[in-house]
């Protein structure tokens, strides 16, 4: 039976944890959340809810993959309690068959294009929004099989997948998802 940390530890921990993986973190909440307001909530649950998972932390997997699940787990109950979404999620297949219009730039706006890609994907289901999120942030599929509990082989199809849908929707406007 492991014995509790003390606080002078766990505060170590989470420090150590903030400032290595804090923009990471960052990115994750602008990934789950729209509104500016909401993010800096979103991430300051984050951070709640990683400091206080330090009291369970025992080394059996990577630091990197306990704070990306405990990340994922608190945006995820994040957004299913406090985020009411007219347009609601959509699944992978609902994404692709979206009408999308061109506008008929030849050179899209970086910004734009970024902001349409994370509008995107905040619109994917719980598990695909965190498998994407994950890969984004260069996780290879073992890792993220690893925090989401899908199998390694499952991961790399869903990426792919996902992928293939957003690039889609951002090279033809994605105005519609």
């Amino acid at each position: 039976m492991r014995l509790p940390l003390l606080m002078a530890e766990q505060d170590a921990f989470y420090k150590g944890a903030a400032a290595e993986f804090g923009p990471a973190l960052e990115r994750l909440a602008r990934g789950y959340e729209a509104d500016p307001d909401k993010r800096r909530d979103l991430l300051q649950e984050i951070h709640v809810a990683l400091w206080q998972s330090f009291q369970r932390f025992d080394n059996r997997c990577s630091l990197r993959n306990w704070v990306y699940r405990v990340a994922h787990n608190r945006a995820i109950s994040h957004i299913r309690a406090h985020v009411v979404r007219d347009s609601g999620t959509a699944s992978l297949e609902e994404l692709d068959a979206l009408p999308h219009e061109f506008d008929g730039e030849a050179t899209i706006d970086r910004n734009r294009a970024i902001e349409r890609l994370l509008d995107m994907v905040r619109r994917l289901r719980d598990q695909d929004r965190q498998v994407i999120m994950l890969h984004l942030e260069g996780m290879d599929a073992a890792s993220i099989a690893e925090i989401t509990g899908l199998s390694q082989a499952n991961v790399g199809t869903k990426i792919h997948r996902i992928k293939k849908i957003l690039i889609q929707g951002v090279r033809k406007g994605g105005n519609d998802v």
